[in-house]
């Protein structure tokens, strides 16, 4: 009898290991609280489109692809521009409706045999002793032998795990944005050189902004570490749209408030019966939030290794060899990014806008992408910049200060067990955790 799979959620990550796991015999099915045509933000997405051949899914038709425009990044002041080469800077990305995602993969989930279930709200993990054995419903328990958590970032079973499953259950400060996009009218203005325009700490936003110009329509985007109301998101479009006259009043879709984990992936991802991928398991890119990408070479990881546990326990040893893979491959080199952000957390905008006119910063440095790319690189960059940080010295205190975290980080990446065991998993998930405090 094949082994029943449930997959609590559905995440994009979730939904692809849901496919491969029945393309293998498995017996799964997704459980997800919004129906069919509610699924996915009404917004846009850029990711790279390696991950798709990379979990096995199809290329997308090229009429599904959506134009890319180089970025322009402004610091505070707005005295220093910096632009990318969209050709240069992106590579392999491409730029997606998010519904166009999600058709992509559901449809290849409904091929292989996976079922869906609309409608349901998740509550809770149901547990025996330490064991995840299914999903508590508001229309009652479901029972299966592997829980795949795909529920987000505000995930109602990993938050209810108990303390021995060793699972961190909540995002703390400055380890999640409160967004709000929209999609407006573009005004009939004259054609703006910056067509998509990112402002790094603008006035009254603890975080970051965009202003887009995509020729039919304006695409507007605020990001704040701080939690804030639709009525402040509406005062500060208000704010954006003075400087930026192509953004129209018009709201054709989108003005959602979201949160969005801008954080380390998790340090442990697996307990007996449960595995966490994706925004449950806090996998997007360190400060923009990315996170399709990870999600999709993260579901080939989680299948591959249910698939090759012959003992069918699906317990949290023979789950290990997804987060060690995970970790080694697409964990630690974004973990870095985390530490930057944070120490960003600190910096003021007259800070930031000094970092911009002194080349401290640099296109190079911004060019940030889902496979690690882009920021500075401590070890390699802080000693030729070092002249200019010299004349600020708190500044030049927080790079030390990150410089020594991450060689911290590095140490501790190294020491993570090759093989399970919850003593030694916890001993290393401590010390991982502690870097981030």
């Amino acid at each position: 009898m094949a082994k029943k799979i449930i997959v609590a959620g559905g995440g994009h990550g979730g939904i692809v290991c849901a496919a491969k796991l029945a393309k293998a015999g498995f017996d799964v099915t997704v459980y997800e609280k919004n129906q069919r045509e509610d699924m996915g933000y009404d917004w846009t997405d850029i990711f790279n489109s390696k991950s798709i051949t990379e979990a096995g899914l199809p290329m997308p038709d090229e009429s599904k692809l959506l134009p890319m425009h180089n970025m322009s990044f402004c610091p505070p002041s707005g005295r220093v521009i910096l632009r990318n080469d969209i050709d240069e800077a992106r590579g392999t990305d491409i730029k997606m409706e998010r519904k166009e995602i999600y058709n992509l993969i559901i449809d290849e989930a409904e091929k292989a045999g996976v079922k869906f279930v609309y409608g349901t709200e998740i509550l809770a993990p149901v547990m025996a002793g330490d064991r995840v054995i299914g999903i508590k419903t508001a229309d009652g328990d479901i029972l299966g032998d592997l829980v795949i958590d795909s529920c987000g970032c505000e995930s109602p079973i990993r938050s209810q795990l108990p303390e021995c499953c060793g699972i961190q259950a909540d995002m703390q400060k400055l380890e999640k944005f409160t967004v709000y996009r929209a999609f407006y009218n573009r005004t009939d203005s004259n054609e703006c050189m910056d067509k998509y325009k990112v402002y790094m700490l603008p006035k009254g936003v603890f975080g970051i902004a965009w202003v887009a110009d995509d020729g039919d329509y304006s695409d507007i985007l605020i990001g704040d570490f701080e939690e804030f109301s639709k009525e402040e998101a509406l005062e500060r479009v208000e704010v954006f749209r003075k400087e930026n006259p192509i953004l129209g009043t018009e709201l054709l879709r989108g003005g959602q408030m979201v949160t969005i984990p801008v954080r380390q992936t998790l340090a442990v991802l697996v307990a007996d019966g449960y595995a966490a991928i994706g925004d449950s398991a806090f996998m997007t890119v360190p400060i923009i939030g990315s996170g399709i990408a990870n999600s999709f070479r993260a579901a080939k990881i989680l299948a591959d290794t249910i698939i090759s546990d012959k003992t069918e326990t699906y317990s949290a040893e023979t789950l290990w060899d997804y987060e060690y893979n995970y970790q080694t491959k697409i964990g630690f080199p974004l973990a870095g990014m985390a530490l930057v952000k944070l120490m960003l957390g600190k910096i003021t905008p007259e800070q930031l806008d000094y970092m911009f006119e002194s080349k401290i910063i640099t296109i190079n440095e911004l060019s940030v992408s889902d496979e690690g790319g882009g920021l500075i690189d401590i070890n390699a960059e802080l000693i030729n910049k070092g002249k200019a940080m010299i004349k600020d010295k708190k500044l030049t205190g927080l790079f030390l200060g990150l410089a020594k975290n991450m060689a911290v980080l590095a140490a501790v990446n190294k020491q993570l067990p090759k093989h399970y065991s919850r003593y030694a998993v916890k001993q290393w998930a401590d010390k991982y955790n502690a870097i981030f405090k």
